[in-house]
């Protein structure tokens, strides 16, 4: 089978009424830039109608085909699936809400044929975000890009085109906690921005809560980042000083006035602090602790329970 200039990589979870649009305009998005193509949709455990979708979309269209997961194994990881099953020189990765616009691979195939080998969508705005989202966005951004082991590009995301040396380079790294956005920023490679206006979600609702952003965060900061368990030490230290400078205040204010009455407000609400300081850091200390046991345990990153349109089953990576 020829080797297609550009593999698509696009995660889908819970998207059936946007695949159809979005393959009517990948497809002359990807004719018009000049390049031959395939392109993979990762089914993660969708629980509408998306994997049929992908059927009928896949038999209409042979340069289309899918993997279904057996169940919901998140965004990062079918990121991950995709790019094992990508055979292009170069892959595009993209949403399948059409906020990334197919429009912009053009100028990503453009930048690529010049040299580079990390191109990345660089969104403008952020003005169909919810504002609480985007506050919280931009301040662990900020955060990362303070603490971080490697700065993030402002406004990049999953939406670019990494060449093969790239994506080989990915392919090394079966972390499970998987933050991509910080993965394509350590791989390093020559690598430019491509601004962009991201589009309306053209249908449907982001599958991203509250909750679920936390934890992707988490996940951010304790991959780049080792300031979650350094910060105690600062933490510790700074307790130990402030103790003891009030040992010594008391120990002055005995030697002046003599034993004053003790102030059991004062006694509890001490006990009552140091207790949620210590039980804080034994909770990042466990975070990373569950870390370290979901990485030994050693189990593949995915599972596949079907594909669609191309060769039969693989062994799960």
């Amino acid at each position: 089978m020829e080797t297609p200039d550009i593999s698509v990589v696009i995660p889908v979870f819970n998207e059936r009424a946007n695949l159809r649009p979005l393959g009517q305009r990948l497809v002359p998005a990807l004719e018009g830039a000049g390049v031959t193509f395939e392109a993979i949709f990762i089914d993660d455990g969708s629980h509408d109608d998306s994997l049929d979708e992908l059927r009928a979309v896949c038999a209409e269209e042979p340069r289309f085909r899918a993997l279904s997961f057996s169940r919901n194994f998140g965004k990062e990881v079918a990121i991950a699936a995709g790019l094992d099953e990508a055979r292009g020189r170069a892959v595009v990765i993209m949403d399948a809400d059409l906020q990334h616009p197919p429009e912009v691979v053009a100028q990503f195939v453009e930048k690529w044929r010049e040299g580079y080998k990390n191109i990345y969508g660089q969104r403008t705005d952020r003005a169909t975000d919810p504002k609480m989202r985007t506050f919280f966005t931009e301040l662990f951004y900020s955060l990362l890009e303070k603490f971080g082991d490697v700065p993030l590009p402002p406004g990049a995301g999953d939406f670019r085109l990494l060449d093969r040396q790239a994506v080989d380079a990915l392919l090394s790294m079966r972390e499970r906690a998987r933050f991509n956005k910080g993965l394509y920023a350590w791989i390093g490679f020559k690598s430019i921005g491509v601004p962009f206006e991201v589009d309306a979600r053209a249908s449907g609702e982001s599958k991203f809560n509250f909750t679920r952003l936390v934890r992707f965060a988490l996940d951010g900061l304790m991959s780049f980042s080792s300031i979650p368990l350094k910060v105690w030490t600062y933490v510790g230290l700074a307790i130990s000083i402030f103790a003891l400078g009030m040992a010594g205040y008391y120990w002055a204010r005995t030697m002046l006035f003599g034993v004053d009455t003790p102030g059991f407000p004062t006694l509890v609400v001490s006990i009552a602090f140091f207790s949620g300081v210590q039980l804080i850091s034994l909770g990042v200390l466990g975070e990373y602790i569950a870390r370290i046991f979901n990485e030994v345990k050693g189990r593949p990153l995915y599972l596949v329970a079907e594909r669609v349109g191309g060769e039969k089953a693989k062994k799960a990576r």
